[in-house]
């Protein structure tokens, strides 16, 4: 009996040690399991941030390859003689855009500062990579883009692409007419000044984003301030010689090689899945995937509905019309891609395509000459493209549209369709007044903006860099170059018999 209750003791005490030892190993494990679970959730932020870096930076270089398609685009619809100079300015204009955006325009559209203009973050940028994505509160000099959450230089090179876009627009706008010095001038206050201070207003959080204006990749941004860059620079030009008749007939000049303009277009197309879909600046799936749809079906739809225009009023299916009205659709769509639906982007494409031969017929009629058609595809169909948005907005299409307001078309009202006009004149008026301005500024530095008639004639190849694209082949500087539709074709001729006008 004794025996059998030492036994039990003896039983109750090892059962409680037991217990005991359990309990004090699990709260000893409980820290570590704390611990364990900080470190995954730290590990799955880390992947996150590197998917969203790698996503962006392949968008950013989509977007920078997209100076060989202007290349080809510009120097095709030119004539032969001033190949190596339109080249030669889309060699050298991304490289003066990177220096210009890094010491000056990145602080200007970016930095913390007023509803006007950044004033941090100016003379070389620089700062914290802190954002969303560590948790910690932002404390640099670029709260603007504290939303995205990739490193700060992952951020600086997706934003200087799109600098860099913005003035190659003007390069074939003012093509076989400026000096190159000039130009190169004019690039470095376009993009350490002029294309920032807009930029600011609307994507540096400035007082356009204040008043709800929305422009998801840069109908505006971009390809509207680029525009009116280049209408100011077309003004103070003049036409090339022979453009124009006295009796205001338009004369068609064509351009050298429609291989190069298509190839051109082929590769701008491809480009902008990165100019669009990139500006998610994160692996976000199905707002890519929304955004690259949408954009695809735009330059679609102009393509289609520029090359039935063609077909009608030309009795031909025009190639340089079709591919100015592919890049009309990827303009207009732009600063909607994020906002309107699948079938809003079809309609906002065929528009595109019709409105860039209205407006290649009345930049002629007005005497704006625009050897590619800058003017008709960037400029009137970046406005296009903005006022469509506040047309067809619709927030529910994809989870970076929570953003918008409804369209006008769907109901809206003009909740998001007046930030939209108002955006359109604001950013109209101050690009088009600060560009002629800083035009006057490079006039006077460099000599004047224009080279000499011989030159002209002769061709700039020759006159300013001493070279020719083509040595093996004889070149005529017969006064016949690109119409303002770029198009090489003999139908070009009959665009501007639309306009009342007959060609020789």
């Amino acid at each position: 009996m004794v025996k059998t209750r030492l036994s039990l003791k003896v039983l109750a005490r090892i059962a409680a040690a037991a217990f005991l030892g359990w309990a004090a190993t699990a709260v000893a494990q409980e820290p570590a399991a704390a611990v364990f679970t900080q470190d995954m959730a730290d590990a799955i932020a880390g992947q996150k941030v590197a998917m969203d870096t790698m996503w962006v930076m392949i968008a950013a270089f989509l977007v920078f390859f997209m100076n060989l398609g202007f290349a080809l685009v510009e120097s095709g619809f030119c004539r032969a003689k001033n190949t190596v100079n339109i080249l030669f300015k889309n060699f050298v204009v991304f490289a003066v855009s990177s220096l210009a955006f890094l010491l000056v325009g990145y602080g200007l559209m970016f930095g913390n500062g007023n509803p006007l203009v950044g004033t941090e973050g100016i003379f070389f940028a620089g700062g914290a990579d802190n954002s969303p994505a560590t948790g910690a509160a932002y404390q640099g000099a670029y709260s603007a883009l504290s939303w995205a959450g990739v490193p700060h230089w992952a951020k600086f090179f997706f934003q200087l692409v799109f600098a860099g876009t913005a003035a190659t627009i003007v390069s074939g706008a003012v093509a076989e007419r400026i000096k190159f010095k000039a130009f190169l001038i004019f690039t470095f206050f376009l993009v350490a000044v002029i294309y920032p201070v807009g930029g600011h207003l609307i994507w540096g959080g400035g007082w356009l984003a204040s008043k709800g204006f929305l422009d998801f990749a840069g109908s505006t941004v971009v390809h509207s301030i680029g525009g009116w860059a280049a209408l100011a620079g077309i003004l103070l030009l003049g036409p090339r010689l022979g453009k124009y008749g006295k009796d205001g007939r338009v004369n068609v000049i064509p351009g050298h090689n429609m291989t190069s303009a298509a190839i051109g277009v082929f590769v701008l197309w491809f480009g902008w899945f990165g100019f669009n879909p990139g500006s998610t600046m994160a692996a976000d799936a199905a707002s890519i995937a929304h955004v690259a749809v949408t954009t695809n079906v735009a330059a679609a739809a102009g393509t289609v509905s520029s090359m039935i225009a063609a077909w009608v009023f030309l009795k031909k299916p025009d190639l340089g019309i079709t591919l100015n009205g592919c890049l009309a659709g990827l303009v207009a769509i732009t600063a909607g891609c994020a906002f309107v639906s699948v079938a809003s982007a079809l309609l906002i494409g065929l528009v595109a395509g019709l409105l860039v031969v209205g407006a290649v017929l009345f930049f002629d009629k007005i005497r704006v000459d625009d050897p590619v058609g800058a003017t008709a595809v960037h400029l009137a169909n970046g406005v296009f493209g903005t006022i469509a948005l506040g047309l067809l907005s619709d927030p529910t299409v994809a989870p970076c549209a929570a953003v918008a307001k409804k369209g006008l078309l769907l109901g809206g009202g003009m909740e998001q369709l007046g930030p939209q006009l108002l955006g359109v004149v604001v950013i109209g008026g101050g690009v088009f007044a600060l560009s002629l301005g800083f035009w006057f500024v490079t006039k006077l530095v460099s000599g004047g903006l224009r080279v000499t008639e011989e030159e002209e004639i002769e061709g700039l190849d020759i006159g300013e860099h001493g070279n020719v694209a083509y040595p093996d082949f004889q070149t005529s500087s017969v006064f016949s170059s690109g119409g303002a539709v770029g198009t090489g074709s003999a139908s070009a001729q009959r665009v501007a018999g639309l306009a009342g006008n007959t060609s020789p």
